[in-house]
């Protein structure tokens, strides 16, 4: 009777304590259910078959180098475009030192050129006109030195004449120019091609003039002749006209014989045309005051 009234008791307790037994009861049985899960597995034929292969083969296969890594090997390509570049960079730097070899030579050419023209203008101001030509003909050996030495740099790169023709043709044609007026004003006939390349001093073989530079600084000539014409019909040479009136018509009528592309030539040679209108409209005035003696040629003035 005691012991059944202190299950009783206990039981009571207990409930008061833990209202829900059952969950109590669970958790004894949770460690043992823990360490039964956390037993190692058996091993199969397959896992064991599987851990005996190395993993490094697996990785190796898959492996990549990283940029930058010491391990890495540039392609072939790449020393191929290096080397293409390298070379690409020297003959750069040889062609612009070449440049400006021959700039410093250029520039000289120019300045000896600027010289004969400032001569060649006191022709306007009706000047003794064998002083001003000898004067300016001082020049010219110093420009048959200076094409010697474009001459002497051009033979370090033999072929490369075309690629470099550009850095002296306009200067080039300004001389042609000018030693064109100075032969006309000795002569009245027209400096031959061969003639200009004989006071330059140069070869047509290895540094000859070219025929496009030598046509352009023949039409640069023809452009002072109408002034030249006013300021000698203003002096009292009214005979100037009919001269220079028959040089032109003759140069221009050559001139035609061309098929000269839409370039710069062209322009040149179609300004040509209007210098020679303006002589024929100076011949005409100067004919019809009477101003020149008879026997003339018949007057033909362009439209």
């Amino acid at each position: 009777m005691m012991n059944s009234a202190y299950r009783s008791v206990h039981f009571t307790a207990s409930r008061l304590i833990n209202p829900n037994p059952i969950s109590s009861s669970l958790l004894h049985f949770l460690p043992l259910y823990s360490s039964i899960n956390a037993a190692p597995r058996r091993p199969t034929p397959l896992s064991r078959r599987n851990s005996s292969t190395p993993s490094s083969s697996s990785s190796s296969s898959f492996y990549i180098p990283m940029a930058g890594g010491d391990d890495q090997v540039p392609p072939p390509e790449s020393h191929l475009l290096e080397k293409q570049f390298e070379s690409f960079r020297v003959q750069l730097e040889e062609s612009g030192a070449l440049r400006e070899q021959i700039r410093a030579v250029v520039m000289e050419i120019e300045s000896a050129t600027r010289l004969i023209q400032a001569n060649l203008l006191l022709v306007h101001q009706s000047r003794p006109i064998p002083e001003i030509i000898e004067k300016a003909k001082e020049k010219i050996n110093d420009l048959k030195q200076f094409y010697g030495r474009l001459a002497e740099i051009l033979q370090k790169c033999p072929g490369q004449y075309y690629r470099y023709h550009a850095d002296w043709r306009s200067e080039t044609q300004a001389v042609v120019s000018q030693l064109a007026f100075m032969h006309w004003l000795e002569t009245g006939t027209l400096l031959v091609h061969t003639e200009a390349e004989a006071k330059l001093g140069l070869n047509s073989l290895e540094f000859g003039l070219e025929t496009e530079d030598y046509l352009t600084g023949i039409c640069f000539m023809s452009n002072d002749l109408p002034r030249y014409v006013v300021n000698r019909v203003t002096a009292g040479d009214y005979d100037c006209p009919r001269k220079v009136m028959n040089f032109l018509t003759d140069l221009h009528a050559a001139f035609r014989m061309l098929n000269l592309r839409n370039d710069f030539l062209r322009k040149k040679f179609d300004s040509m045309k209007y210098d020679l209108r303006r002589v024929e409209e100076v011949y005409y005035d100067v004919k019809i005051r009477g101003l020149i003696s008879g026997g003339d040629p018949p007057l033909n003035v362009q439209s």
